[in-house]
């Protein structure tokens, strides 16, 4: 409880929250994730072991929705980065699912560091982005 001008507010802080949240998903080799929030290095932890262990048996097909996301802290940034780089070779198609012109500029911007054939989904469409996923 926080009081502020004669107010007693009720404030709830999510410092150690997640900001990746695993989907429920249709297949073993099809993954999805919700990204909100600022993303921070604990969220690798939890992200980059989920799609390790999918991979192990061949390329995998990647959905990241992303909802009232605001990007990611320096530590994180770097995580990506190193994901990227790493990671670059083992998905078949990511489907970029957002809400903001960035976001759909982002899809354009990872195209040249992955194999994979990238797809932008306006969040009306993520019922579009999973069917193209799951297609052969």
């Amino acid at each position: 409880m926080v009081t502020f001008g004669g107010m007693a507010l009720n404030v709830r802080f999510q410092e150690n929250a997640t900001m990746i949240e695993q989907l429920p998903s249709p297949s073993d080799r099809v993954l999805g994730f919700k990204l909100s929030g600022k993303l921070h290095d604990a969220d690798y932890k939890t992200f980059v072991p989920a799609i390790d262990a999918a991979a192990t048996s061949g390329k995998v097909r990647l959905l990241a929705q992303f909802h009232d996301f605001h990007g990611w802290d320096l530590a994180a940034l770097w995580d990506d980065i190193k994901f990227s780089t790493t990671h670059c070779t083992k998905f078949d198609r990511i489907a970029l699912v957002g809400e903001t012109k960035w976001q759909s500029w982002m899809a354009k911007v990872c195209k040249p560091f992955t194999m994979a054939k990238v797809r932008y989904f306006d969040a009306s469409d993520i019922d579009k982005a999973w069917d193209w996923l799951q297609e052969s």
